[in-house]
């Protein structure tokens, strides 16, 4: 069985494009075991416990990243399959922009990956609580099944501009992104 290391991945993935997000979803490898590779809370990737600091590196294993019905996160090629410990989500999203104002504003999120998207129905928001400390988080579908946590800087960003709504009788406090109101509260 051949090594399996980050210039190896690197070396599958590199021929599929930089920009282009091939289709996972199709391929079928089998799985490598006993590789280490974790995506912390905090958005940083990991091969055997060390941090991987090439950013373009990390750019393309995302693009190859995988959610599976089993529950578990895969990096997957044509020929190789390595499933990902993710402590949250394996997206950070770290940056937000804004185009006009009010109802027909339309938010444009960044993650710490280069993925730039609208907030709309198709990329949806939504806050959890956690029942201990009572602290949200704040998740936005980035593509596919894949989410992204919101840093807790950009969420309170977010929280500045909020405005409370009334729909269907119930008052919230949310954001409004392509005619489309996302609440930042638990719903």
């Amino acid at each position: 069985m051949k090594e399996i290391n980050p210039a190896s991945l690197l070396h599958n993935i590199s021929k599929l494009g930089e920009d282009e997000l091939p289709p996972v979803h199709l391929w079928n490898p089998p799985l490598c075991q006993n590789v280490d590779m974790r995506i912390s809370r905090d958005g940083k990737w990991y091969f055997m416990n060390s941090p991987i600091g090439r950013e373009r590196m990390v750019r393309l294993f995302s693009k190859v990243l995988r959610y599976d019905d089993d529950g578990n996160y895969y990096l997957v090629t044509p020929v190789e399959k390595i499933k990902l410990e993710v402590e949250d989500k394996p997206f950070l999203v770290i940056d937000f922009k804004i185009d006009n104002i009010g109802k027909d504003q339309i938010i444009y999120f960044e993650t710490n990956t280069n993925d730039i998207f609208q907030l709309n129905t198709d990329h949806p928001l939504r806050v959890t609580i956690n029942k201990t400390s009572n602290e949200p988080s704040p998740y936005v579908l980035v593509r596919s099944n894949l989410e992204g946590l919101i840093s807790r800087n950009i969420f309170y960003k977010l929280v500045d501009i909020s405005v409370n709504e009334t729909i269907n009788g119930i008052t919230r406090q949310g954001i409004w992104s392509n005619n489309s109101f996302f609440s930042l509260q638990e719903v």
